[in-house]
């Protein structure tokens, strides 16, 4: 096909391509850079359970293809869990290097790193209510530079966008519990 037989819409589809993948041929010819991942631990650094979460995560990095020491470096800070003072430390130390982004452990880590940042993307993992307390503005349309995964499957509680319903939740909750113990007593005294 000549330059002469393209219709209008076919060169500005052919030459918008073309722009769209320049950046990609440039980033390509370019080193990899070390991308650099802050967390927040708001535990003891001897917790075996937050040695395993961190386990897991190193090894779904790799699986993604991110391996630290190559392409990626991890700084990691622990935090007194009941020390406000500890963890702005700590978040302070983790926002001065300047990583491309922070995983918060837990509702407490998160707010103290908030505190220090508005601007490093921050990731947390074990949040009860993200929009109670302020970190999202929904859990549809995160907003600012924070997102992540609640505990609760906001479905399950009744929550939405508009508002949390834990009081329809915990009814519903307790009515079925106490109908499973009544048949469990039920069983129970045939049973004798």
């Amino acid at each position: 096909m000549h330059l002469g037989q393209l219709k209008r819409r076919e060169f500005i589809t052919l030459l918008g391509g073309a722009a769209a993948a320049w950046p990609l041929a440039a980033r390509a010819q370019q080193p990899d850079r070390m991308r650099r991942i802050g967390v927040l631990m708001a535990v003891p650094e001897s917790d075996p359970e937050a040695q395993d979460w961190l386990g897991a995560f190193g090894e779904g990095l790799q699986q993604l293809g991110w391996t630290a020491g190559r392409n990626i470096r991890l700084d990691y800070r622990w935090a007194a869990p009941f020390d406000a003072e500890s963890r702005q430390r700590v978040g302070k130390e983790l926002v001065a290097l300047q990583p491309d982004l922070i995983l918060t452990q837990n509702t407490v880590s998160t707010a103290s790193i908030l505190q220090e940042t508005r601007s490093i993307p921050i990731i947390f993992a074990n949040v009860v209510d993200p929009i109670g307390s302020g970190f999202v503005a929904s859990l549809a349309r995160p907003g600012g530079n924070v997102t992540g995964f609640t505990l609760v499957e906001s479905s399950i509680v009744g929550t939405t966008d508009l508002g949390p319903k834990p009081t329809s939740w915990l009814t519903a909750s307790m009515s079925a519990l106490r109908d499973r113990a009544d048949l469990a007593g039920q069983a129970g005294d045939v049973c004798k």
